[in-house]
């Protein structure tokens, strides 16, 4: 590949990976046609973006961002992907997708989140975190015990007091009433 080729390709790379701060790397080599197509499809279908990069240019390509320690010691062709909701869902669906019988040709390679490069093995790891849903669920669900639990304590006492007076009243109404 020609110096102009090279760099021509290191400003695509940059282009198209410019914003991005985390990602996941992916060996596709192995998978047929129809099997990449379908990979994609999946991702597309998940608002996740797939681009296949040479890793020593790609390295080029995010020098001075937080994505450049994802490719320190690699090399050949990667599959980069990004975007969706958060790191940890995008992780969870490129798990679940390895799971697929016609996937099994995809490896990850690991990936970088928040700066911070990963082995396969922990990107495994982080795939088991609760995603960012469902951590905005749990931290509302811990902000409002508090307040339900008040609540019921000072409900508790007026409706054991109504009970009593129905009851009451019950007893003294005449028959028939």
């Amino acid at each position: 590949m020609s110096k102009q080729l090279k760099n021509m390709t290191v400003e695509e790379y940059s282009r198209r990976l410019k914003g991005v701060s985390d990602a996941i790397l992916v060996n596709v080599i192995g998978m047929d046609s129809l099997a990449t197509f379908n990979f994609r499809k999946e991702l597309r279908s998940k608002q996740l973006s797939l681009l296949v990069v040479k890793s020593s240019l790609a390295r080029r390509a995010t020098e001075g961002t937080s994505l450049v320690s994802a490719f320190e010691g690699s090399d050949g062709s990667l599959a980069v992907i990004w975007g969706g909701e958060d790191f940890v869902s995008r992780a969870k669906e490129i798990v679940e997708l390895q799971k697929k019988p016609e996937f099994e040709k995809c490896k990850s390679r690991g990936g970088v989140m928040d700066g911070e490069k990963l082995s396969p093995e922990k990107l495994a790891e982080v795939a088991k975190w609760p995603s960012r849903t469902q951590q905005i669920g749990i931290l509302l669900g811990q902000i409002l015990a508090p307040g339900a639990n008040l609540l019921s304590q000072i409900k508790a006492p007026g409706g054991l007091l109504l009970s009593q007076i129905k009851k009451k009243g019950e007893q003294d109404a005449p028959p028939g009433a």
